[in-house]
């Protein structure tokens, strides 16, 4: 049986006691973090649940009770690799809610738009006369999680800039509690994306529901895990893709590879090598086609173990290229699959130039590229892959 989460306990109790026993080292900069964290835990705790259930709740969200008991969040950001991962663990488990979630911010925002689309085929097919899709999408999300966690809040999409005011106006009103991590701080955020004017009321909105505050913890735990395994090669040549293929052999056990395909929303991924729970892709088949993060989330569901070949150096001149990448290795971080890679130069080398927002997202592409290897996150994707 699942050991059940100690409620009792605070993020700050939890991270005193790994630091008594030799686990992790005193950070005074995650102590504080998880001070914070200890306070909306505290609030979660001394509120009742929520009431409204009804499928017409969002009707009268604005004269609900929930909303004049405003528990404000948190957003926690930070350089990679500081422990803000951690402490999201720590206090997702001690919260106290009945209903929540924790995912990926890309995986929300797949699921929202998979949700306004269903609306809106519900509205042409005079199944619904609520022509704004927005508040009972967010009355529906709300009413499976009163507690939202994003890893890695990161908006690179012009779809997803122009709805997340209007969406997150809908759920702070109904009492949503929203807790998240980014790599760079509000102001930060979409910066340099089209339009972004219409999004700054976002940021503003944001920033009236939670707290925000920098983790500036002085040293990067994931660069600690030097010892890793031959699972990213380079330069490219003759002797990389033969280490590839031997890969490739091992892994798939000698069994056939042929092409498939993934169904998507009326068209297909098309995979061009597979065996099993492997697939093995170009750099060009997954970052050169427009593909998004929703998709790599999908292939991230399908494999279990991901091949990707000829990675080159990442130019200006490849801005698609790099941000498709970014969010491909991200969604491969985050469903834990195992990751072979050749490429033109090592991680950190591979973006030319680090400007704006992609400067600070391929920041956390360069440091997943490396916890990847890792034997810590190997042994994690094998226990979650004899979970199944």
């Amino acid at each position: 049986m699942a050991k059940l989460p100690d409620y009792n306990n605070s993020v700050s109790d939890e991270l005193t006691s790994l630091t008594a026993a030799g686990t992790l080292q005193l950070d005074q900069a995650q102590m504080a973090v998880a001070g914070k964290l200890d306070h909306i835990l505290a609030q979660l705790r001394s509120r009742g649940p929520a009431k409204k259930t009804s499928a017409l709740g969002w009707l009268f969200a604005k004269n609900s009770k929930r909303s004049s008991e405003t528990i404000r969040g948190l957003y926690v950001y930070g350089s990679v690799g500081r422990g803000k991962t951690m402490l999201m663990d720590m206090f997702f488990a001690k919260a106290s809610v009945a209903k929540k979630r924790r995912c990926h911010f890309h995986e929300f925002m797949a699921d929202v738009h998979a949700r306004i689309h269903a609306h809106r085929q519900k509205l042409k097919a005079g199944e619904t006369k609520q022509a704004d899709p927005v508040p009972p999408v967010a009355a529906d999300l709300f009413a499976e999680a009163e507690l939202l966690c994003f890893d890695e809040f990161s908006v690179t999409d012009i779809a997803d800039a122009m709805i997340l005011g209007r969406l997150f106006t809908e759920l702070f009103s109904l009492g949503c509690v929203l807790v998240t991590t980014s790599n760079v701080a509000p102001n930060d955020l979409y910066r340099d994306g089209l339009n972004r004017g219409l999004f700054l009321p976002f940021i503003e909105l944001l920033k009236q529901y939670v707290d925000v505050t920098s983790l500036d913890s002085p040293t990067d735990y994931r660069m600690e895990k030097t010892a890793s395994l031959p699972v990213y090669v380079t330069p490219l040549g003759g002797q990389t893709e033969i280490a590839m293929e031997n890969a490739w052999h091992q892994v798939t056990g000698g069994a056939k590879a042929a092409p498939t395909e993934i169904p998507r929303k009326g068209r297909v991924i098309k995979v061009p090598c597979a065996a099993g729970r492997a697939a093995r892709f170009s750099f060009a088949d997954l970052c050169e086609n427009p593909l998004g993060a929703s998709d790599y989330l999908e292939i991230a569901a399908r494999f279990d173990v991901i091949f990707i070949e000829g990675v080159p150096q990442l130019g200006p001149d490849k801005r698609n290229q790099t941000k498709r990448f970014i969010n491909l290795v991200d969604a491969l971080y985050d469903k834990t699959v195992r990751l072979f890679v050749s490429a033109a130069t090592t991680p950190d080398a591979l973006l030319t130039e680090r400007r704006g927002t992609e400067g600070f997202e391929f920041d956390r592409t360069v440091s997943r590229l490396f916890e990847m290897r890792s034997p810590d996150y190997l042994a994690l994707h094998h226990e979650k892959r004899s979970g199944n």
